[in-house]
């Protein structure tokens, strides 16, 4: 089979590998697509993000979905032709956080295409993927396996409006419009918020933001005072989702949240100055929120049913072949929301 997988910055390369056999309890996945996530962009552009390093080849991606072609002993719940959206999240159901019911915290988690661990987790960027049967969740007749292979990102913003609480009635603020904002967007108000705005420095995206729920968008680059009308009466959103990792971003919701108020960090970037003064005066919660668990069988249901829309998220699909041609454009901010690759 072919996958994708990264040597290094900028070295991209289509490789063969060997096709595994899937054991009790697994599945063997044609994987047919597969989103381009911004941890991806940054082992492509940069070599990994933060402490996190590229120390040797590694197959990329963890937004898949495909049909099943092959079941290993003792599997009942699945068939060979379903189609299913992986879950890449792996955790051990062993350690004391994933018996605590924090698996997201798992101590030994084998997350697709990820570096942190040496030797690396491989990725799913691939023609076959062997998957244990609990990590894939079927797809309902009518829904396209492109929008399948959504049910990972949706499933991380699904996690940060559990960290954030009930949203019922609640006013919120999206900071920050990529696949991961807009995303927060779209659950939150599926969750009931009362009130979204949303601000990004990109025209395009806020576009998008407005054709998926914000009932309002603001340019901070072009007009960086019409946030500050919301600082008035110690402020007026309930809740901010920071998906943009910009300290302007952070500063910026803390000054508009209410007393008591919840800023629910999506994003990652480097340090922060923490202008502790108003958190302390204002009460506010700053909650971080980190991957997801039972949120991934959540987000299948929303995509299965239809009870939310992620088809105007997607920019393009692109053959395997053609990933370079797609991780460029899936990193140009004005052009793409999100890109995928078909296997």
């Amino acid at each position: 089979m072919k996958a994708v997988v990264i040597h290094a910055a900028r070295d991209l390369r289509i490789e063969e590998r060997d096709i595994e056999a899937a054991g009790p309890g697994q599945v063997d996945v044609a994987i047919e697509a597969g989103g381009i996530c911004g941890s991806d962009l940054h082992y492509f552009n940069h070599g990994g993000f933060g402490a996190v390093r590229l120390r040797e080849p590694m197959i990329l991606g963890h937004e898949v979905a495909g049909t099943i072609r092959a079941i290993g002993d003792g599997v009942t719940t699945l068939s060979v032709g379903d189609r299913v959206a992986v879950s890449p999240s792996r955790p051990c159901n062993a350690c004391s956080y994933c018996l605590n019911g924090q698996q997201n915290q798992c101590l030994r988690m084998r997350f697709y295409g990820s570096a942190m661990p040496m030797p690396h987790i491989q990725g799913a960027f691939r023609q076959r993927l062997v998957a244990e049967a609990w990590q894939c969740h079927k797809i309902a007749d009518g829904i396209s396996i492109n929008e399948a292979a959504f049910a990972e990102p949706l499933a991380v913003t699904l996690h940060a409006v559990t960290r954030a609480g009930p949203l019922i009635g609640k006013r919120v603020l999206v900071t920050g419009c990529g696949p991961i904002g807009a995303l927060a967007i779209i659950a939150a108000r599926a969750h009931g918020a009362r009130e979204i705005v949303a601000t990004d420095v990109m025209d395009a995206v806020l576009g998008t933001a407005r054709l998926i729920g914000a009932d309002r968008t603001i340019n901070v680059a072009s007009d960086a005072q019409a946030l500050s009308v919301y600082a008035s009466n110690k402020g007026y959103f309930d809740v901010h989702f920071e998906a943009s990792g910009n300290e302007r971003a952070f500063r910026s919701g803390l000054e508009v949240l209410k007393p008591r108020g919840v800023l629910v960090q999506l994003g990652l970037g480097d340090d922060v100055a923490l202008p502790l003064n108003i958190i302390v005066a204002k009460e506010i919660e700053v909650r971080g929120t980190f991957r997801f668990h039972e949120e991934f069988d959540l987000a299948v249901d929303f995509i299965n049913q239809r009870r939310i829309d992620i088809r105007p998220l997607l920019t393009e699909i692109y053959p395997m072949d053609e990933a370079i041609r797609a991780f460029e454009l899936a990193a140009d901010r004005s052009r793409a929301m999100k890109v995928q690759l078909t296997f």
